[in-house]
């Protein structure tokens, strides 16, 4: 194994999920007992932008790669060649690009020809040439030469064949009206099979033979799939579907005849990242269509897909990654896509993240609850946890004991040895959501719902909307990414919301009036203007760096009955986003001293005038708790000890003032520094345990 596995282990032990189903130990490379006999299922991991499928799916390149044929790519980057033919789509590239990475020799055997795919690739690419265009015909001849030269290395990769098709070609213009593709198609494949095909390679024309109208006869099956090809519809897609079908024969053809059975150790193994778009099913559904009526092949499908519910996967039996460590029941039923193994990819664990922290920076330099406190911000996202514990280790050493989760969003980090560093938050931010505009994703990010986020669309982006339809843009984009939502915020992720708001607060460069930051919020504050709206504005009031409004609407309300309430606004409220300074010299957090009553003298002489000595005891007190709940809430920051004691201390004092909700007040100090200890957020109501 070349890196650690954070939690990946149930795919690459030595009898985990892939040893299993490619009959390969991943370490040894020796032989492992099959799962599921002829009949493996396609597996699709499922998981987020950043909970590692690419990585997994190049991990599994890298184990197994030399050892079985194996090909991977990326379904949402196949890269049209320049000038292309009309013989050319996404698929038609797929395929040859899988055979050329499929083909080349393993240990104990040799390299896989591909002459069934080879035809039919050269009879569709003629469907868009000319007797005018001699060029466009010869320019993708020689693009499919690799894929030729795994039939014959030597006449494939030579020029010769090709000079010989134009020939052919000339004739068949000259001898016929109209250039109709059947009738190219034919010239083509007959010039192919005579120049680059050897005598039992010559056979595989006939299993075209099965195509539709080809009435047993290859050459008529070619001539009918190039036909199909160019009418387009329905029908190119079944003609598309049988060109997979052609690298599966040719993938299983490699496993009998000449090489008998056995002689091959593991299966060919097909990874297919991003494969939940039109490209990755148009692969995968072929596949499962004729496993489904019967034919059994012996290709190991690995996908990724972002999405983990969709049509492709309506009836796919769906596990989690543990659960495949020993076992991986894939009962196939009477639905095509019963065929899939849907293994949703997990969180990494707090002891796994800790794990990865200890591996980037064995200095153990860093905060002891550095990598829990990247845990809690980023889910246990493998991606975020990777980041964020790699720019810790890139730290100065001076700088590493004041370290906090958002201090580290604001540092530089090495992605690669032949690039300058690049800062944190925008990089990780870019790869989980890789969009050409992040500005309306920024600015929504500071709303609650649809209704707020439309507001800030309509007076924030109005260059871009007029009509606020920008906010159903945004929050489709974030569905089709597959992002969590949630009733308190528009962007509901932690993290993906955690790296927009840092965007909002320092992408625009203006420190230190952050006019950007303070735009989206006071437009939110303003807009919250109803009595019952009133946690909101407070909410909006925090995030500017004003505490006075929230600690006076608090101490006034304390004394009404429903404690619970009470609890729930002080917890949302302190749910705001803190305006931090940016690149702030290490030093406590201003909200520790406000939360052990340390303030300076300043501070307090800004209290409201006209209270009596109790009321003034129990605002200071509300103040202290407001603070201290903003920091240990915080997930950019990092819990304290201190400031947690005296939160418990604060919530046993109001439990004495209050007459009649003095329990649930109680219950808050006892079990709300628990939930913090256990990186929850504080239960409501206290102590329970589904509290939300």
């Amino acid at each position: 194994m070349d890196r650690d596995l954070y939690g990946r282990e149930a795919v690459f032990h030595r009898t985990g999920l892939a040893a299993r189903l490619v009959g390969l130990d991943p370490e040894r490379l020796s032989g492992v007992r099959y799962e599921h006999g002829e009949d493996p299922p396609v597996v699709v991991f499922t998981g987020g932008r950043g909970m590692g499928k690419t990585a997994l799916l190049k991990q599994l390149r890298n184990t197994y790669k030399g050892a079985t044929p194996l090909a991977l790519i990326d379904c949402v980057r196949v890269e049209p060649p320049a000038d292309h033919g009309r013989g050319w789509t996404e698929r038609t590239g797929a395929l040859a690009e899988l055979a050329v990475q499929l083909a080349p020799k393993v240990t104990g055997a040799k390299q896989i020809e591909f002459p069934r795919l080879s035809l039919g690739l050269v009879a569709v690419a003629s469907i868009g040439w000319t007797q005018e265009d001699e060029e466009r015909a010869q320019r993708d001849l020689q693009r499919l030469g690799p894929v030729l030269s795994t039939v014959d290395a030597t006449k494939g990769a030579a020029a010769n064949w090709v000079t010989k098709v134009l020939t052919k070609l000339a004739a068949t213009f000259a001898e016929s009206a109209v250039p109709l593709a059947g009738l190219l198609a034919e010239a083509t494949v007959e010039t192919v099979l005579e120049e680059v095909f050897g005598r039992v390679q010559k056979k595989s024309e006939n299993w075209y033979g099965s195509y539709r109208n080809a009435g047993g006869r290859g050459k008529a099956g070619l001539q009918q799939l190039a036909i199909d090809f160019e009418q387009g519809g329905r029908r190119r897609q079944e003609a598309e579907d049988f060109l997979v079908g052609a690298l599966i024969e040719d993938l299983g053809q490699a496993y009998r005849g000449f090489t008998k059975a056995g002689t091959r150790r593991g299966r060919p193994v097909l990874l297919l990242d991003n494969a939940h778009g039109e490209l990755g099913r148009r692969l995968i559904e072929p596949i499962l269509r004729a496993r489904d009526n019967g034919r059994r092949d012996k290709v190991v499908v690995f996908a990724a897909s972002r999405v983990h519910e969709h049509e492709g996967m309506r009836r796919a039996h769906r596990v989690r990654l543990p659960e495949t460590a020993h076992r991986a029941p894939a009962p196939r039923g009477d639905d095509v896509t019963s065929g899939i193994l849907a293994v949703a990819l997990t969180p990494l664990s707090p002891a796994q993240a800790q794990a990865a922290f200890d591996r980037l920076d064995p200095s153990g330099l860093t905060p002891a609850d550095l990598a829990r406190g990247v845990h809690r911000l980023t889910g246990g996202r493998p991606l975020g946890v990777t980041l964020l514990g790699q720019a810790a280790a890139e730290a100065p050493r001076a700088e590493r004991a004041a370290l906090t989760p958002g201090a580290l969003l604001d540092l530089d980090v090495e992605l690669r040895e032949d690039a300058h560093p690049v800062p944190v938050a925008p990089a990780l931010l870019t790869a989980l959501l890789p969009q050409p505009r992040l500005e309306p994703f920024t600015v929504l990010a500071a709303a609650h719902d649809e209704e707020s986020a439309r507001l800030l669309a309509r007076t924030r982006l109005h260059t871009e909307s007029r009509d606020g339809d920008m906010a159903l843009r945004v929050r489709d984009q974030l569905r089709a990414e597959d992002w969590a939502e949630g009733p308190e915020h528009f962007v509901a992720d932690p993290l993906l919301r955690a790296l927009l708001l840092h965007r909002l607060r320092f992408g625009d460069g203006d420190h230190p009036r952050h006019s950007a930051w303070r735009a989206v919020h006071e437009t939110l504050h303003r807009h919250y203007d109803r009595d019952e709206q009133r946690p909101y504005r407070l909410f909006h009031e925090l995030a500017l760096g004003r505490v006075d409004d929230a600690v006076a609407h608090l101490r006034t309300t304390f004394p009404e009955p429903d404690v619970i309430g009470w609890l729930g606004r002080l917890r949302f409220i302190a749910s705001a986003p803190y305006p931090r300074a940016a690149a702030r010299p290490s030093g406590p957090d201003p909200r520790r001293a406000a939360a052990l009553g340390r303030e300076a003298t300043d501070t307090l002489d800004a209290l409201p005038a006209g209270l009596d000595a109790d009321s003034l005891a129990l605002h200071l007190s509300v103040r202290r708790l407001l603070h201290a709940l903003w920091l240990l809430t915080d997930p950019l920051a990092l819990p304290d000890g201190e400031v947690t004691e005296k939160l418990a201390h604060e919530l046993r004092q109001l439990s004495g003032r209050h007459l009649t909700g003095n329990s649930p007040l109680w219950d808050a100090a006892t079990h709300w520094p628990l939930d913090i200890h256990a990186w929850r957020r504080p239960t409501l109501p206290p102590g329970r345990e589904d509290g939300v």
